[in-house]
């Protein structure tokens, strides 16, 4: 039995009929840019995430690097985040100049860890990025409390985490900005790219406004240097027929998480994910850690079992960020699990059969390729 690691069929079938409508009805009305679906879902999302204002954007990676800008964040200043996670978010660091400082990781939530964040505090530092991964929610009011203290801004990378919740409140609403992505295999995706930033400030909003359509907020009048980054209009017409069922879709998703947990609390050298208190997990993956991660992720490939390992190289050791001298072993927790984690299918619409099928291969594999530990 093949199975993948997403299935984004099972999803369109579930609503073909109104997300064509949906499309037909913005290719027939001859507005593409900017159109009416693009203002109603930003309505519609304020309200689903309790949230003031809402601007729709090309990407996620947009948000990250407009929120920056929006902050006036440039050149000489530091933005600390995790080493752990995509490189767009570092990358829009870099965007704008800045420099991106990193902190290690909780070991068991792979967030940024957000009692060493202090240690990292220069004058240079303008920001905190913490990075919501793999829908779990960070250690939110500490860090809050670090940026007070220090006036720092708080960004939220709640790319992979829309719908997740911290003491009650949906993240990407706690710090100054939150920042989602709609690319097609997040949670909440579109058929093509797509973002979102999110912030309670009018000021915040209306600059964010300006800088996606060329730095100008009226037509051909430009007071700075802006880019493109309109959200399609055909896409914001998808998400708006995707938004009432994302509830139920991480509701499935935090099923299948728990059927996984059970499925494999008997093979100890298979460590499941953990949640933090007060935390509502949306599962983008459900990401495991286990011992000769490599072998056991090609032998799964072998048999048809879509796993997947993000990240495996930390940012610090990246290519595009050895200008500034990282070195290995400065971030021993993310170097650590980096060579651990692995990513299984999961999707709101895989089923049982096909949770179980997937058990039983790790299982097996695990077995077979740590043969000299008991399982």
């Amino acid at each position: 039995m093949k199975i993948p690691i997403i299935n984004s069929k099972r999803q369109y079938e579930t609503i073909a009929q109104k997300a064509e409508a949906a499309v037909l009805d913005v290719m027939r009305s001859g507005s593409y840019i900017l159109g009416v679906n693009n203002k109603e879902f930003e309505k519609e999302i304020c309200k689903f995430l309790d949230v003031k204002h809402a601007v729709t954007l090309n990407s996620g990676t947009d948000a990250l690097h407009l929120a920056l800008r929006a902050l006036d964040i440039g050149e000489g200043d530091e933005v600390i985040s995790t080493a752990f996670t995509f490189v767009a978010t570092s990358e829009s660091i870099g965007i704008v100049g800045a420099k991106p400082v990193f902190v290690d990781i909780d070991p068991d939530t792979f967030n940024i860890d957000a009692a060493k964040i202090e240690a990292a505090i220069t004058p240079k530092t303008k920001a905190i990025i913490p990075v919501h991964l793999y829908g779990q929610p960070c250690d939110m009011d500490t860090i809050i409390d670090i940026a007070k203290r220090h006036n720092l801004f708080v960004i939220e990378d709640a790319c992979q985490a829309i719908g997740a919740e911290y003491k009650g409140k949906k993240v990407g609403t706690i710090g100054d900005i939150g920042c989602f992505s709609f690319y097609p295999t997040k949670n909440l995706g579109t058929m093509g790219d797509g973002g979102l930033l999110t912030t309670n400030s009018q000021y915040i909003k209306d600059r964010v406004v300006a800088l996606r359509n060329h730095g100008g907020a009226i037509r051909y009048h430009h007071d700075e240097i802006g880019v493109n980054s309109r959200l399609d209009e055909i896409q914001a017409a998808i998400l708006r027929v995707k938004l009432p069922y994302i509830d139920s879709w991480n509701k499935a998703r935090r099923e299948h998480a728990a059927y996984y947990n059970e499925l494999f609390s008997k093979c100890d050298l298979i460590e499941t994910p953990k949640e933090l208190d007060n935390t509502y997990c949306v599962y983008h993956q459900y990401t495991v850690k286990i011992p000769n991660r490599d072998e056991v992720h090609q032998m799964l490939s072998d048999k048809g079992i879509g796993a997947m390992i993000y990240y495996p190289i930390p940012l610090h050791l990246q290519k595009v960020h050895a200008k500034y001298n990282f070195k290995e072993g400065m971030l021993p927790i993310t170097e650590k699990n980096t060579k651990l984690v692995l990513s299984l299918p999961m999707f709101a619409e895989i089923t049982k059969e096909e949770q179980k099928e997937v058990a039983r291969t790790l299982i097996e594999c695990v077995k077979e390729a740590n043969s000299t530990v008991a399982v």
